[in-house]
């Protein structure tokens, strides 16, 4: 079976049983999450896709890690994929589940990642912005990112909106720079 395949049968059957659970919606920015932490952390997603760590230390590590921060769901459904041995895909797998659960309501997904937390107003500022200029409604998942160095950077598919400082600044100096050749 092709890596694609196997991610889109694990996100289809975890937002399946989600749903039977009335949990979609936590399950999804749960997963979310947890894909996140897994690829910000190399100590953690190098634990998690080691061969030489058995299941059962590799559940453990992920036990203490979400013990409180997430429902009992979400943890089965992820020490499910671990033990299954798709690990290192367990990041495809949450964000497909996201996308799948958003296009269930008609809806797309935007990752936006910040150099700081957003308040409940900022985020729905931000998806009413994003959905206006899309044509679309808009779930927005934050990430804090402080490799931005302030500002947003959204990206919907393909589809980057850099509205960092850092961009900002690399596009003044560019014409700045341009302005001093001529």
């Amino acid at each position: 079976m092709a890596a694609q395949e196997r991610i889109d049968g694990y996100a289809t059957a975890i937002l399946e049983i989600a749903k039977v659970e009335d949990q979609l919606e936590r399950v999804g920015d749960e997963l979310f999450k947890i894909a996140r932490a897994i690829e910000q952390s190399a100590e953690l997603r190098d634990a998690l896709t080691d061969p030489q760590i058995p299941v059962e230390r590799k559940q453990a590590i992920l036990s203490d890690l979400l013990a409180e921060q997430t429902s009992q769901l979400s943890r089965s459904l992820v020490n499910f994929v671990v033990a299954a041995g798709h690990a290192r895909e367990l990041p495809d797998i949450a964000d497909r589940l996201v996308q799948q659960a958003a296009a269930e309501r008609n809806r797309v997904v935007a990752e936006v990642r910040t150099p700081v937390s957003l308040t409940d107003e900022q985020v729905e500022r931000i998806a009413a912005g994003l959905g206006q200029s899309l044509g679309k409604q808009v779930d927005v998942k934050v990430v804090i990112d402080e490799s931005v160095l302030g500002g947003v950077v959204a990206r919907i598919g393909d589809t980057v909106i850099d509205g960092s400082v850092r961009h900002r600044l690399e596009s003044l100096r560019e014409k700045l720079l341009e302005g001093a050749e001529r």
